[in-house]
């Protein structure tokens, strides 16, 4: 097992965010209970029953897709079945980082224990020994439609027979160099395990649990920063107060959070009867937001425990199943991704309302007194740049039309290619968080407000990496070291020290 990890026992029970993270972290490994193994078992015993008598279990003693009527003999089995995985391993593009695979393990592992998968225990184990021997398959991110990932999953599963490519001991290696670096032995596929060790979702579900819980984090941090310009802007935290008291779950979490965090600070007075909706419906806006992306990571802590197989064992018996689709995750990860849009445009709009000197006398382009300066007015077009971009990977892919294996596969998710588009939505509204905390920082400084509690912990760090602006200077290198510094852990971490938001930060285990 790894020097200095804890392990962490699988159940068959669902995977919470707080225990997939020390999973992809490697502080924790994954360790089943030989009890456990027992619902494995009796359905692997269900599976090499049948095929003794001859009978038919797709993709284990059959073709699979279009060749899913070729019934092999019994000599041809382990032909087959190693084959099968090698015919899988067709992936291309980057590979996925090193976290995400260890989950996709782990999810394998736990999907498998609820006794419905009909692989033998000794590919459960197989797996387990990857994980456990810090063998981590380097697997290409392009090669699966969300309908099972076949193409992804296969070069996983080429790892364990000693085929392919792995990480061991932070270096790139073929995958029969790392399996004797870490003391394993190749695998052999039964019937049924080639098949069970590829067709699942387990990646994209990891990739998912990986980009919905930076997602979280990102929203978190753009709270922060509009709560920081609704500051500068003398927003009225009265609206806040309202949704506290009257929202939906979003909006009231949202709205209490903006409102107890608007009593830290010395307020301003609010500077009109009625604010602009991107100032009065910023809890409706985020709150939209916090509440699908709960209800998508809610589905997904479900799949990291329910079969997608196909076949499955039920019963006693072999049933095929259409669960290898992971159409309610994905639909429900498609709205988080419009949410983003909403949010977005929410950020952009403030970002405005800065710049363009109609609030509290704030000078045209946050320009200072008597300085001769262009000011930070032309920053408006990256803003609206990154909005459009955030707004262009909204748009619903789990709907198109597909057609594949003869007619037979007709349905899928796009699951992993979504996942891709979150990931960039998630970049480019952390980027607008640093612009729209530059952009406050500047007016705070304008207007002489002290920020405290978490605005403070914002104002600094803009303040450190950014000074005060006065006369016109070149401005890439900075908005991208307040990037990177505003998608930092360390200041996630201080930001929710200091300004908790328990349910939804406890939830995506914010602060591991």
């Amino acid at each position: 097992m790894l020097a200095s990890a804890m392990t962490l026992v699988l159940t068959g029970r669902p995977l919470d965010f707080a225990a997939l993270q020390r999973i992809g972290q490697g502080t924790a490994v994954p360790v089943v209970a030989d009890s456990a193994f027992d619902k494995v078992e009796a359905a692997y015993r269900v599976i090499t029953e049948r095929i003794a008598m001859g009978l038919p279990v797709y993709g284990a003693n059959t073709g699979v897709g279009s060749m899913k009527d070729r019934l092999w003999t019994a000599g041809d089995l382990s032909e087959f079945n190693s084959g099968l995985v090698k015919a899988h391993h067709f992936g291309t593009g980057p590979f996925f980082c090193e976290d995400i695979i260890r989950k996709a393990i782990a999810i394998r592992i736990n999907t498998a224990l609820g006794g419905h998968t009909g692989c033998s225990v000794q590919l459960v184990q197989a797996f387990l020994g990857l994980l456990a021997h810090g063998v981590v398959p380097a697997v290409h991110r392009h090669g699966s439609i969300g309908c099972a990932d076949i193409g992804l999953m296969g070069q996983v599963a080429s790892v364990l027979t000693g085929a392919g490519e792995a990480y061991f001991d932070g270096r790139l290696m073929a995958a029969e160099e790392a399996l004797r670096l870490a003391g394993l032995q190749p695998f052999v596929m039964q019937p049924r395990d080639a098949l069970a060790s590829l067709s699942v979702n387990a990646i994209a579900y990891a990739a998912a649990a990986d980009v919905l819980r930076e997602a979280a984090s990102a929203v978190r941090v753009l709270m922060v920063t509009g709560l920081m310009s609704s500051l500068a802007l003398g927003a009225s935290a009265d609206p806040w107060r309202v949704a506290a008291t009257l929202g939906t779950r979003g909006d009231a979490l949202v709205g209490s959070w903006l409102y107890g965090q608007s009593g830290v600070v010395d307020w301003p007075l609010p500077t009109a009867i009625h604010d602009p909706l991107s100032l009065r419906m910023t809890a409706q806006v985020f709150g939209a937001s916090v509440d699908t992306l709960l209800v998508a990571a809610e589905r997904l802590v479900d799949a990291t425990y329910l079969s997608d197989d196909n076949p499955v064992v039920l019963g006693g018996q072999v049933h095929a199943s259409g669960a290898s689709l992971p159409l309610t995750t994905t639909l429900y990860i498609e709205t988080a991704q419009v949410g983003f849009s909403h949010v977005a445009r929410n950020v952009l709009n403030r970002c405005i309302l800065l710049s363009n000197g109609v609030r509290r006398n704030l000078p045209v382009n946050l320009v200072a007194t008597g300085e001769v300066a262009s000011g930070l007015g032309p920053l408006m077009k990256l803003v609206v740049e990154l909005y459009m971009r955030v707004q262009s990977m909204a748009v619903p892919l789990s709907a198109q039309s597909i057609v594949v294996a003869g007619g037979l596969e007709e349905e899928a998710t796009f699951l992993p290619l979504i996942v891709e588009r979150m990931e960039t939505q998630v970049r480019d509204l952390r980027q607008m968080a640093a612009i729209e905390a530059l952009l406050s920082a500047q007016a705070i400084d304008l207007l002489g407000d002290v920020p405290d509690g978490v605005t403070r912990l914002a104002y600094d760090r803009v303040r450190a990496l950014s000074p005060v602006y006065l006369k016109d200077r070149p401005l890439s290198n900075e908005i991208e070291a307040l990037h990177r510094a505003f998608a930092s852990g360390d200041l996630l971490k201080a930001f929710v020290a200091a300004a908790p938001m328990p349910e939804f930060d406890d939830f995506f285990a914010l602060s591991v």
